[in-house]
């Protein structure tokens, strides 16, 4: 049995090379890995790029040229941790650039559809706060927002 952990397909259109090169480019601690080809076999054009493997935080992902029958949905997205504003901002201005876009509560779409959440790692213990009133309007605040806005969002917590 494999013992060496999870790895994270995702299906393109034609776009795993390009995605995964501009996934290594967007996150800090990121390399690219092998990118294999279709051989004669099929049932791509031989020689067309099937897969790219990388790595981003740690996580191993695979890029896989499927086609066009499905397409990424907000059932899954992934979850960035941040330390602070300028990480959430960093992301945020990435992920969103040329194509993608903006939602509510943290949540975005890159441009190839893939759903991210930039979470500021300070959200969750407000929101959770024992104190209810205090999560309560973390989480008012929260929602009222696209991008995180960590001072907003404390503030809120605070009754400021």
């Amino acid at each position: 049995m494999a013992t060496d952990g999870f790895t994270t397909c995702l299906w393109f259109d034609g776009q795993a090379e390009e995605a995964a090169r501009f996934y290594v480019s967007v996150f800090e601690d990121a390399r690219l890995g092998r990118i294999n080809h279709y051989t004669e076999a099929g049932p791509g054009p031989e020689g067309s790029v099937i897969t790219v493997e990388f790595t981003l935080r740690g996580q191993r992902f695979v890029g896989l040229n499927g086609g066009p029958q499905f397409t990424f949905t907000e059932a899954v997205s992934f979850q960035i941790h941040c330390a602070d504003q300028a990480e959430v901002d960093h992301y945020w201005e990435k992920l969103t650039a040329d194509g993608g876009e903006p939602g509510p509560c943290g949540w975005l779409k890159d441009r190839y559809g893939l759903s991210w959440q930039v979470v500021p790692d300070r959200l969750l213990a407000m929101t959770t706060d024992p104190d209810p009133q205090k999560a309560a309007r973390a989480m008012r605040a929260m929602f009222a927002m696209s991008k995180i806005d960590i001072v907003e969002v404390e503030r809120a917590y605070a009754g400021e």
